[in-house]
């Protein structure tokens, strides 16, 4: 199973990047032991339209354009369930072992996701009720997918 980090936005170079980058090449390097293929980055450009709502309708496209049927989209919006880490392993090795071929983890733009996005969402998840710059989500959703490796591999890295 491939598991995509698609985000709306440019992450800009410094400390953010870099620990994202460090989480994701950590999952990569443990992703053939859990049975995962592959686990990238995919980053879409934020829409210039001058109204929220127009704006979330184009990044949704531009999302579910990205996502063909056969993947199953993780949306992370603030309306979405909470759910622990070794919850979310479980789900995702779920999907793993029902076959799924990809999983995209949705982080949309300034305005959030679009109603179309999280209507096609096979699960939606909030880190908390705060809110945080999308540059820490993205971190925070990098380590969550290394975590969720770890614990799916056995690994001490989760000590729960």
């Amino acid at each position: 199973m491939k598991i995509v980090l698609l985000a709306v936005g440019r992450m800009k170079t410094g400390p953010e990047r870099e620990l994202m980058s460090r989480y994701m090449e950590r999952a990569q390097a443990m992703a053939r032991s859990v049975g995962l293929t592959t686990i990238a980055v995919r980053e879409l450009d934020e829409s210039r339209a001058r109204s929220s709502t127009e704006r979330k309708r184009e990044e949704g496209r531009a999302i579910l354009a990205e996502c063909p049927s056969e993947v199953h989209i993780v949306a992370l919006d603030e309306r979405g369930a909470s759910l622990g880490s070794e919850a979310f392993a479980g789900k995702l090795g779920v999907m793993r072992d029902e076959g799924i071929d990809a999983v995209a983890i949705v982080i949309g733009g300034a305005d959030g996701l679009s109603d179309e996005v999280r209507a096609r969402a096979a699960l939606c998840l909030c880190y908390g009720a705060a809110t945080f710059p999308h540059q820490i989500v993205r971190v925070l959703a990098a380590e969550q997918i290394y975590r969720a490796c770890t614990i799916l591999a056995g690994h001490p890295y989760h000590r729960g």
